[in-house]
């Protein structure tokens, strides 16, 4: 009757197991973030990755708007300077949050200046900081 007992433990046992794998074959390997494409209708292109924004600057005209790809594993949102407030170009808000491999538009830029930007998220992060100029 042990032997019974034990025989039907180690069934049970290997049943609840699985002979499946629900790991990666290479678990060390990251994942990469899918790529975004630019959205129509921007002037210029700033891509994240996990090296940061890049271009950091980039010059449109008034009335232009920027597109923001994110290319990172991680989520950004990318703000307008000052931080926390985002205050200096409001079209700059209108990116927002930026799952990875998505991309969106800023509103139109109305007005030439230089505008500055962060990600909100890690405000301090120079890599994910720049500036946008506006003719």
């Amino acid at each position: 009757m042990l032997v019974l007992a034990v025989a039907t433990a180690a069934a049970f046992g290997a049943g609840a197991c699985g002979g499946g794998s629900s790991s990666p074959s290479n678990p060390g390997t990251p994942t990469p973030a899918p790529t975004a494409t630019p959205p129509p209708g921007g002037a210029a292109t700033i891509t994240i990755t996990s090296a940061g924004a890049s271009p950091r600057q980039v010059e449109i005209n008034v009335g232009q708007r920027v597109a923001f790809v994110n290319n990172d594993t991680a989520a950004h949102e990318m703000q307008s300077n000052p931080h926390p407030l985002h205050t200096d170009c409001p079209p700059m808000n209108e990116v927002g949050g930026l799952a990875p491999g998505t991309a969106r538009l800023t509103g139109a830029f109305t007005v030439a200046r230089t505008c500055g930007f962060h990600d909100h998220g890690l405000p301090d992060t120079v890599g994910l900081q720049g500036t946008i100029i506006i003719h």
